[in-house]
């Protein structure tokens, strides 16, 4: 006979629990409740797309808005979507909120000021931060490190800092605002409002001093802010808001996406011996093959960004067969899609080597992520540089004790301990 057993009673989402491995509850959901209304930890209901077709499907439905005005609730529970203290700062204005045609007119003009060829003129000084940091870290001698609070954290911060055009002596300052926002992402939003704060009033003046400094015509390697000041459209410019915002939101989401790369990338390997050991072979045979498919393969298997950003259906919406009303928050859960295994072989196991690799990491349609290109170039420089330096390094922790952060979109470790020889004297 068939089995007429009901099904095991939903998972608790967003807990602690959960945060740390939440892909049992999301193959849950693929199976029985592909699209899912739940209530959020914020207090807000929303739907959770959880399989690929559909996840694909919904990123790319223009009838669902990126703009937290189609919001069905009152204008108290706007603020708990979104980045927190946005909306006070006058930040809203950036792409992750806003549709065509605004959209277009500002990824337009942004685009033309990050480029692949800029973000590739950039490499040498990925790699020299990336040899800094190690640097730092193994000067020691005592071969341990937290690589998330050693590397993985400030190699991004600094990355973003020198390609905006952030000055060096102001990078600590911007340090301390994104640290903030990382250890408060699954708390009390106000500490992240404080920071978000400070950060928009130092865009404000930076937008100012660098516009007044503007040469006529732009120098090699201009910084992205100088670049975004002076990109235009049929003579339409970005105003300071509008550069403030773009500035922000391209910090904000470039910094703490590549932290959790790097750190959950690392955790990965570290985690994976045999892949590891298999790409350290790799890099020292000089093929770098399995490292670009490796970084994919990581974006996929654990990658930095749970939940795509906020959308909100401007009319009713039938998503995998559930009716979505007109105002309701939609969540595509890209951790459930990029482990659907009606689209990936095996979605369970990381293989480094995977070709057919079309995940949703970077997102999809018209919102696909902007800063790609740098993420690749840092997550590849990071852990090549790692595993080639530091061959032996390992997990200085149970995995059961490491403890993940419990916000809603991103996913990263708290802390990631290692260890490892230290390298002889002379040699870093």
């Amino acid at each position: 006979m068939p089995d007429q057993s009901p099904p095991s009673p939903t998972p608790e989402l967003f807990s602690w629990e959960f945060a740390a491995n939440p892909y049992p509850a999301y193959a849950w959901l693929r199976e029985h409740a592909p699209v899912h209304r739940t209530k959020l930890p914020s207090g807000v209901d929303a739907w959770l797309v959880t399989r690929y077709a559909d996840a694909r499907r919904t990123l790319a439905d223009n009838r669902l808005s990126k703009n937290p005005a189609h919001h069905d609730e009152g204008a108290h529970a706007k603020g708990r979507t979104g980045i927190p203290g946005e909306r006070q700062a006058d930040l809203m204005t950036h792409l992750l909120n806003i549709d065509p045609p605004d959209h277009t007119r500002l990824r337009r003009l942004v685009s033309k000021a990050f480029t692949p060829r800029r973000v590739a003129e950039f490499a040498p000084r990925v790699q020299e931060l990336t040899d800094d940091l190690i640097d730092r870290f193994t000067a020691n001698g005592s071969g341990t490190a937290d690589l998330i609070h050693d590397f993985a954290f400030p190699l991004p911060i600094h990355a973003i800092c020198d390609l905006l055009g952030v000055p060096r002596e102001d990078q600590d300052d911007f340090r301390d605002w994104a640290g903030m926002m990382i250890r408060h992402g699954g708390g009390p939003r106000g500490g992240v409002a404080r920071s978000v704060k400070k950060m928009r009033g130092y865009l404000a003046e930076l937008i100012h001093r660098k516009r007044e400094a503007l040469s006529a015509e732009p120098a090699p390697g201009e910084d992205l802010i100088s670049g975004l000041i002076r990109a235009s459209d049929h003579g339409e410019h970005l105003t300071e808001n509008e550069a403030a915002a773009m500035a922000f939101i391209l910090l904000f989401a470039g910094f703490e996406t590549t932290v959790n790369l790097i750190g959950n990338g690392t955790y990965a390997l570290l985690t994976h011996p045999g892949e590891r050991e298999r790409l350290q072979r790799a890099l020292a045979a000089g093929d770098r093959g399995l490292l670009e498919t490796g970084v994919e393969e990581l974006l996929r298997y654990d990658g930095p960004v749970e939940l795509a950003t906020w959308r909100f259906a401007t009319e009713p919406v039938v998503i995998g067969g559930q009716r979505v009303e007109t105002g309701d928050p939609v969540l595509v859960v890209l951790a459930a899609a990029d482990r659907d295994p009606e689209r990936f072989d095996g979605p369970d196991t990381l293989d480094l080597a995977r070709r057919d690799n079309q995940h949703l990491g970077y997102g999809h349609g018209i919102h696909y992520c902007l800063g790609a290109s740098l993420a690749r170039l840092e997550g590849q420089t990071a852990l090549a540089t790692l595993l080639t330096r530091l061959p032996d390094l390992k997990l200085a922790a149970d995995p059961d004790d490491l403890r993940w952060r419990g916000g809603l979109i991103m996913r990263g470790l708290r802390t990631l301990p290692v260890e490892f020889s230290p390298p002889p004297t002379g040699q870093g």
